[in-house]
């Protein structure tokens, strides 16, 4: 027993530095900063867009690219590799940006007690959406802070500098965009750590649309203070402050702000979230359609329940094709004589729309299908409901002759029979006794 427990073990720690080792470096954008005083006073900062590499190794490394910057992140409590998820580099977009403490110097609990910070914030975002990572990266110095706005003395740094840095904290959610439906429980993620042990943080959560905002809850570690709902408290000591929506509603569309505060350091990460109902989708028409030849019918395609506002529906005219015979087939057709209804509102806040055309039976239209389809952001694809028209030819021509060989056969029978019965009536009239 104790020798499979070693096996897993070690199979876990292998996976977990296979994990870790996969990248070695990243190509990263730095924005840097030139912050300068205008004629008139007042503060202007130009953003220069260098190219830099975040390298991912151990202190005294030589740089794998001695032509550009490069960022080297040694080893301390925080991997930052470890937050990536397994992701490769060509699946990530980096940007490290100077960070200003205004110029105030507090001491971080890891650093030299002669030294100094310079401070770096480093966001990793997941092309696909996957998540999103921001660092703080820690550059130790020997130069005192000033006192003053140390933006506007940043140490210049060249081109081929290497800046040797450590992880002071990451902040991430692995929820940066989220799509939920109408009245189900959501949760968006975000986790925190930080290099030292018992650190004294403040958690908020802000919520903003259209210029609105809210903060929805709060927590000081130091004080124990708390105010507002969502996050479970007894988390975040494991840096779990994951944001709860019990019940998602319209109002609750917009952009969620997890910040986590450890002085000097501010980190906040922002989370979408979009509401979205997929249409249900009904022809006014079952999947055979049988007309007459000349016979008009109106053809509705019905979508409802979708949120938000927009969607598009297309009727196509398309020669019915078996799966053998897809290839090489003519396009669909799409019809030009639809007429759109107006939006209608619904009492649960999702929209309806009806898209519908008149079909005048003809021969020519026997056999053909017709297609509705309905597309919207919802949906990875479209919805797509289809009748196939049967043309009956018209009768009309046999009525009228019926009709009229059924007038000439009765009046032929009243010619006979009338002379008949008035000439029987006569002799029972003089038959009968006074």
């Amino acid at each position: 027993m104790d020798l499979i427990l070693t096996i897993l073990i070690y199979v876990y720690l292998w996976v977990g530095m296979q994990c870790v080792s996969q990248i070695s470096w990243l190509p990263c954008e730095f924005i840097d900063e030139h912050v300068y005083l205008n004629n008139e006073g007042h503060t202007e900062t130009q953003l220069i867009v260098r190219e830099a590499i975040l390298q991912f190794g151990q202190k005294g490394e030589g740089p794998v690219n001695p032509n550009t910057i490069t960022f080297l992140q040694t080893g301390s409590r925080l991997d930052l590799r470890r937050y990536l998820e397994g992701a490769f580099s060509e699946q990530l977009d980096c940007q490290i940006r100077r960070y200003s403490t205004q110029g105030i110097h507090v001491r971080w609990p890891v650093q030299e007690h002669d030294e100094y910070n310079n401070w770096f914030i480093c966001t990793i975002k997941h092309i696909r959406e996957l998540f999103t990572v921001i660092s703080f990266l820690r550059h130790p110095t020997d130069q005192s802070a000033s006192g003053k706005q140390d933006y506007l003395s940043w140490s210049p740094i060249t081109d081929r500098e290497l800046l040797t840095t450590t992880v002071a904290m990451i902040i991430k959610s692995t929820t940066p965009s989220v799509k939920v439906r109408f009245g189900v429980k959501e949760s968006l993620h975000c986790q925190f750590a930080l290099d030292h042990k018992v650190p004294n943080f403040l958690v908020e959560w802000h919520w903003q649309y259209r210029g609105e905002k809210v903060k929805l809850f709060s927590h000081t570690s130091r004080s124990g203070q708390t105010h507002g709902t969502g996050v479970k408290i007894k988390n975040l000591a494991n840096g779990d402050a994951s944001y709860t929506l019990p019940f998602t509603k319209m109002t609750s569309e917009g952009t969620y702000s997890c910040s986590v505060s450890v002085n000097p350091l501010l980190a906040s990460l922002d989370i979408s979230l979009h509401i979205e109902e997929s249409p249900r989708v009904s022809l006014n028409v079952g999947p055979t359609l049988l007309l007459q030849q000349g016979q008009d019918q109106r053809v509705a395609c019905e979508a409802e329940g979708y949120y938000p506002l927009d969607v598009e529906i297309v009727w196509y005219e398309e020669e019915p094709t078996s799966k053998s015979q897809r290839v090489g087939a003519p396009l669909p057709k799409a019809l030009q004589n639809v007429l759109l209804s107006s939006h209608r509102h619904n009492q649960d806040n999702t929209y309806a729309l009806s898209a519908f055309f008149y079909l005048k039976a003809s021969l020519t239209l026997n056999g053909k299908q017709f297609t509705c389809k309905v597309s919207h952001q919802s949906l990875r694809v479209p919805i797509k409901k289809s009748f196939t028209l049967t043309v009956e030819e018209s009768s009309s021509w046999f009525f009228p002759i019926a009709i009229g060989f059924f007038c000439v056969t009765l009046f032929a029978l009243l010619c006979v029979m009338l002379p008949s019965f008035f000439q029987g009536k006569k002799q029972f009239v003089q038959k009968k006794p006074y």
